[in-house]
């Protein structure tokens, strides 16, 4: 090995106190991030005179399945709009795959002659938008996607954040003498896009399909703005409504009876809402480690190498 490589290498080298600062600080910042995630759980599962005695606790003082109970009441509608999540999820993820790393593509190529233009034309978004009140205007009364699952999938398809990352990753790993040589061969560009460039591109289309599947299947806005029929809710949006209700009973208990006003005070208002926030995050919590090596390797794509 030459003098100089092993000069790097003792240089590069992590001692043993500058590796325990790192740990320590690796350790600190993840329970930062698990703790309130435990304590979401340990709520969902304590009982609700318990929490309004002792606050919120990582251990429940008096283990309670109230929450879920709550929930399982509601079984049948729960059922219902997973259902509609799901399908919106995944049309919604395909489609903008599609969308987001075809247009991506377009604009990495140079040779286009409108590149610049359109290239800009999806930077522009990323500064300005039009509002939320044109945004309603376009999508309820313009288009008529009111009470539609397109209402649900098209706001959230293609952002142009995304654009830029694809359009970053295309440019910067796939090379122009690859696409030159199956032009020469007579390829066309549908058959360069299908058969070349995607089967290279699996990290961004892992990342992209990650923050796509993350947007559709929290967001309850659009079901919000856009739906009325119930049968187009989503999970999301349904049980957004049912903490609604909640939250509306706990608020009225003083000016009803006392029976009802009882009554409501008893309910899992706490570990319902926990709850809720359980039923929503874990399944895509789950989805993540199947996506994480992907995921990495598209978000660093285009970094400085040495």
């Amino acid at each position: 090995m030459k003098h100089t490589d092993i000069g790097v290498a003792r240089l590069s080298r992590i001692g043993p106190f500058a590796n325990a600062v790192f740990n320590l600080l690796l350790i600190i910042l993840a329970a930062v991030c698990l703790v309130p995630l435990l304590l979401v759980v340990a709520i969902s599962f304590s009982d609700q005179m318990a929490v309004q005695e002792s606050g919120y606790r990582l251990i429940p003082r008096v283990v309670s399945f109230e929450g879920y109970k709550f929930l399982y009441e509601q079984r049948t509608m729960i059922l219902r709009t997973l259902g509609m999540s799901l399908f919106v999820t995944g049309a919604g993820t395909i489609l903008g795959i599609m969308l987001t790393t075809s247009m991506g593509y377009i604009l990495s190529r140079l040779e286009y002659k409108l590149q610049k233009f359109f290239t800009w034309l999806v930077f522009i978004p990323m500064v300005f938008n039009g509002g939320l009140v044109s945004t309603y205007f376009v999508i309820s009364q313009f288009l008529g996607l009111r009470n539609s699952s397109w209402a649900l999938i098209l706001p959230l398809c293609v952002s142009s954040f995304n654009v830029i990352v694809c359009r970053t990753f295309f440019r910067s790993t796939i090379p122009d003498s690859v696409v030159e040589s199956a032009k020469i061969d007579g390829a066309s560009q549908f058959t360069i896009y299908f058969r070349i460039v995607l089967p290279l591109s699996l990290p961004v289309i892992a990342t992209i399909g990650l923050f796509l599947s993350f947007a559709y299947w929290n967001d309850w806005f659009q079901a919000m703005l856009y739906i009325d029929d119930m049968k187009l809710y989503t999970l999301q949006a349904f049980l957004n409504r049912l903490l609604t209700d909640i939250n509306a009973m706990a608020q009225q208990a003083v000016i009803l009876g006392a029976s009802q006003a009882e009554m409501i005070m008893k309910m899992p208002r706490e570990a319902a809402r926990m709850a809720i926030v359980v039923v929503v995050v874990l399944p895509i919590a789950c989805a993540y480690p199947f996506f994480q090596r992907y995921f990495i390797s598209g978000l660093t794509i285009g970094a400085v190498k040495g």
